[in-house]
């Protein structure tokens, strides 16, 4: 058994533990009992991952003497919307699940977000527990509260504040992933290291190899460094005011991207996450914020680690630099109209700011495009 931590996300009334290690899932029965009031859950997963993982749910459920009632819904980042969100509500209303019941999310983040947002909506709140099984989620997604769904308009505009009771992120749930998968998980990973710990970004160019090997030490290792960092930022700045943007290094252009490709398969989220920080460096740079050297050293380790990296990675046609820029204006950081950027200073140095020409973004981008 993998050494197994627990990080606190103090928050008061609100306050909950992130459990990381091995065989979490058979254990899950009784990490979930103590929140319990009736031993009944309501869990939604969907069809990938309810075939992979809800009978080893039920079983952990079922050792401590806890039923379920299960609603799995279609995969993919489609599913976070009003559809879905719909159906989950009124679901969990046909079960007759009340305030002091608990909803399980089993699935990555497109689970885990449209869960939390239905739980945070029906009855005005129910409590649910995240049970991560990519790596995305494990490191990011599952913590923190945010919740919500995506529109015609962009990503994750309709949603609420909503913190899990538990987190169970079970690093044995990493192994039924696809390699494409859990690179994409990487690239929230990586983005740790490039916000705001230049220490561990030197950690994993050491250790990343063997932790996308299947190391489930260096895995929980990973996922520790990532969700303390992500729980100190989120006490400090809950709801989104100042530090806690600083988590959305380069999902400025990812969000854009995600758009101009519709939400699918061309682009998942962390491989948007990915190509976004690079060209955060590399606008950081133009704007004489950072050395050259910087994007140079996170590209290559990208590369080095199989991912995309770059505009011309993503399979199709995209939009022109001026449309691309069209869709980065309906990014949520958005103020008075002008949108707040995540940049570097250098590799763990990132801030906020607004103070970026827009013709050294467009100039950016009009470059990564000629390239494709």
């Amino acid at each position: 058994m993998t050494t197994s931590h627990t990080v606190h996300v103090p928050l008061g009334d609100r306050a909950y533990d992130v459990r990381i290690g091995t065989d979490l899932l058979s254990r899950a029965g009784a990490e979930i009992a103590p929140l319990l009031q009736r031993k009944h859950v309501a869990v939604v997963t969907e069809d990938r991952v309810g075939a992979l993982h809800l009978a080893g749910l039920k079983a952990g459920l079922e050792a401590a003497g806890i039923t379920m009632s299960a609603l799995s819904l279609p995969p993919g980042e489609g599913t976070k919307n009003w559809e879905n969100l719909s159906r989950t509500v009124e679901w969990l209303l046909e079960e007759r699940f009340e305030r002091r019941d608990v909803v399980v999310a089993l699935g990555g983040g497109v689970i885990g977000d449209l869960v939390g947002f239905a739980s945070a909506i029906t009855r005005r709140g129910l409590r649910f527990v995240q049970v991560p099984t990519s790596l995305l989620a494990q490191v990011d997604s599952s913590v923190g509260g945010k919740t919500g769904i995506n529109t015609s308009h962009g990503k994750n505009l309709v949603g609420a504040f909503h913190q899990p009771s538990l987190v169970l992120a079970d690093v044995d749930l990493l192994e039924t992933l696809t390699a494409r998968d859990f690179l994409a998980g990487y690239g929230e990973v990586v983005k740790y290291g490039l916000l705001g710990n230049a220490d561990f970004f030197q950690w994993l160019e050491k250790n990343a190899h063997s932790m996308a090997k299947g190391d489930a030490d260096l895995r929980a290792e990973a996922v520790r460094v990532s969700v303390q960092m992500k729980a100190d930022i989120v006490e400090r700045d809950e709801t989104e005011q100042g530090d806690r943007a600083l988590l959305n290094l380069g999902h400025t252009f990812c969000h854009a991207l995600e758009a101009a490709t519709g939400y699918s398969d061309r682009l998942l989220h962390g491989e948007g996450v990915a190509i976004g920080c690079a060209l955060a460096f590399e606008v950081s740079a133009r704007a004489g914020l950072c050395s050259q050297e910087d994007p140079s050293r996170v590209r290559a380790h990208l590369k080095a680690m199989g991912m995309k990296t770059d505009l011309r990675d993503i399979a199709g046609d995209l939009p022109d630099a001026d449309g691309l820029l069209h869709l980065m204006g309906q990014d949520k950081k958005v103020v008075d109209g002008a949108l707040r950027y995540i940049m570097v200073r250098g590799i763990g140095e990132a801030f906020v700011t607004s103070d970026i020409p827009r013709d050294i973004v467009h100039g950016v981008l009009q470059d990564a495009l000629r390239d494709c």
